[in-house]
């Protein structure tokens, strides 16, 4: 089990989630990117979440998001479950989907980390000499979508009952973080660091002589292949990612006390004390009707 964090409304996060065993079962085609779309706008609109942007590679995706209204635990199981149900059945298997270990929800605390990871995960499959730019990608990605584009995207045919509760089209669109201003000063903003860093890495892959695997192989691997190399173990799993150090400070600190005080709380609730306080940003025991402070 992961330790606690708080979930507080206006947070801007990191996802990551990795397939099962490394295998590439979000490999990219037509089919694949309409699954990955379709559940990543259904589950932002059922549950209010705000896309700033993401990107599917072949066995793992990245999103960034913001949590307006304190539901990323929702988001994410919905978003996992519905992911893991409809490509099952895609590639006609029944094991669980993702890795065994916990998805990663890092908390980004500044603009200036949201626009740095924004760039990470855009530029994936070209730090991965995969493709030559992002543009060539051919997985689901929200590249295409920062000249503010709406996508509308259909639901799949497989797993979903055509007389089903889940709506047959949905709408995906980017939102801007918090306080970074205008959505087109921002969107030109990434573009452009996009593109000279992309620069960059095609350089420096030209230096060292690494072929480019192409957009054809990428698409025609199996999707249960896995990358050739070991698998990364012990990687580190941040709860915040923040560059200014005094900011960095503060955010693990209120992190630590947060922990301290549920977990004070906890104990005083197994041992039967039915008004223990636990701290703002608790989120699944409130299902227990537990007491929530206001600070």
């Amino acid at each position: 089990m992961s330790r606690p964090r708080p979930i507080v409304p206006g947070r801007v996060y990191l996802i990551t989630r990795r397939c099962s065993e490394r295998r590439f079962f979000l490999r990219p085609d037509d089919t694949t990117n309409q699954i990955f779309l379709y559940c990543l706008a259904e589950a932002a609109q059922r549950f209010g979440i705000g896309i700033c942007g993401f990107l599917a590679m072949s066995n793992h995706f990245h999103a960034i998001v913001v949590d307006r209204f304190g539901r990323l635990p929702e988001f994410t199981c919905h978003l996992h479950q519905m992911l893991a149900k409809v490509l099952n059945v895609r590639w006609s298997r029944w094991e669980n989907l993702w890795s065994t270990e916990p998805p990663s929800y890092t908390w980004l605390v500044d603009p200036s980390d949201i626009f740095d990871k924004l760039l990470y995960t855009l530029l994936n499959p070209v730090a991965a000499d995969l493709v030559d730019s992002v543009g060539n990608w051919p997985g689901a990605s929200s590249w295409s979508l920062l000249d503010g584009r709406e996508l509308v995207v259909k639901r799949p045919k497989m797993f979903f009952r055509a007389e089903g509760i889940m709506p047959a089209s949905v709408t995906l669109r980017l939102v801007v973080p918090p306080t970074v201003g205008e959505a087109s000063v921002w969107h030109s903003r990434v573009r452009d660091a996009v593109l000279a860093r992309e620069a960059v890495l095609q350089k420096q892959r030209l230096s060292r002589g690494i072929p480019l695997l192409g957009r054809k192989a990428v698409r025609a691997a199996s999707a249960f292949d896995t990358p050739i190399g070991s698998t990364p173990r012990r990687e580190l799993r941040p709860f915040v990612a923040c560059k200014n150090k005094w900011r960095r400070i503060v955010a693990l600190d209120g992190l630590r006390r947060f922990r301290q005080r549920y977990t004070e709380a906890r104990d005083r609730f197994i041992d039967g004390v039915l008004i223990a306080l636990f701290p703002p940003g608790t989120f699944a025991l409130r299902r227990l009707g537990v007491t929530i402070a206001s600070t």
